[in-house]
């Protein structure tokens, strides 16, 4: 009788603490869906919004019961005589594609080189490349204006693709020295013993291994390019205007219209919204990569 109580006793206060965690875990669970919802509302707001008309949108507080309308994403498109957006969003794909791919080129090698084979003094290496973002970027861009001016580049969407990719170059090159140092060293060395040279080792070994990682640093540098505003609201006008400043142009002299920016403010942020999407499994495998030994 005295062991069976034991046992018992033993079973109830065994099942206390995994009670506890169950609970715990729940509250957690809880308490992510909600801080999840408070970043989703701001969102939820804007696209409601959008599609609303400017007096309903204008009001205060905001009719949650007014009629809905897709007259802001008419007027964003141009329809009925506006601007056409497409410009503003093929200089933007164009620019973020082409230096988040001139990134991926030159960035890969240098973390290969600051990771599995690193050079003297790589941490100095990677200390100068962080070096370079403690610039403020307003600080260097009266000698960028008088450089394009000079160079005739005023305008252009090559200068875009060139100063995003230097702007974007460290932090790719921090991001994917961490990842390349995760891929085994024996992989490398069995695949130079067959005859691999250096691009094959690169391409066909390294590559495939730190896909995630690279898939995440390719995510970041785009969603950085595609949002930048300030240089390119400097340094162009109308050939190479990007999208964030086609979308500064609906705020006018004549007032805020809610309704428009907000269909606008949407529209814009679909490519990356559709890019983080499809790449959103790489993008955590990435970020989580090295993080469990």
């Amino acid at each position: 009788m005295y062991r069976t109580r034991t046992g018992a006793r033993g079973t109830t206060a065994d099942t206390r603490p995994a009670r506890s965690r169950r609970a715990r875990g729940a509250g957690l669970g809880v308490a992510a869906w909600l801080l999840g919802l408070l970043f989703f509302l701001p969102i939820a707001w804007m696209v409601l919004t959008s599609l609303h008309s400017e007096p309903d949108a204008a009001t205060n507080p905001p009719s949650w019961a007014a009629s809905l309308t897709l007259d802001g994403y008419r007027e964003f498109f141009g329809v009925g005589g506006g601007a056409s957006p497409w410009p503003a969003l093929i200089n933007s794909t164009v620019a973020s594609l082409a230096s988040t791919l001139l990134v991926l080129l030159l960035a890969f090698p240098a973390a290969y080189a600051l990771s599995i084979r690193p050079v003297k003094k790589w941490t100095d290496v990677l200390f100068f490349f962080l070096s370079t973002k403690m610039l403020p970027v307003v600080a260097g861009l009266l000698p960028l204006y008088l450089f394009a001016k000079n160079t005739g580049l005023l305008d252009n969407i090559w200068l875009l693709v060139l100063l995003y990719t230097s702007m974007n170059l460290p932090i790719a090159v921090w991001m994917m020295q961490s990842f390349l140092a995760e891929v085994p060293v024996a992989v490398i060395e069995a695949a130079q013993l067959d005859g691999a040279r250096l691009p094959t080792v690169l391409a066909r070994v390294v590559a495939p291994i730190a896909a995630p990682g690279i898939a995440a640093t390719a995510l970041i540098c785009f969603i950085f390019s595609w949002n930048e505003l300030l240089f390119a609201r400097v340094l162009t006008g109308v050939v190479a205007e990007t999208a964030p400043v086609f979308l500064t142009g609906f705020i006018t002299s004549q007032g805020l219209f809610l309704a428009k920016v907000c269909a606008a403010s949407l529209v814009i942020s679909l490519p990356v919204l559709a890019a983080g999407f499809a790449a959103q499994d790489k993008l955590v495998q990435g970020l989580s990569l090295g993080a469990v030994k």
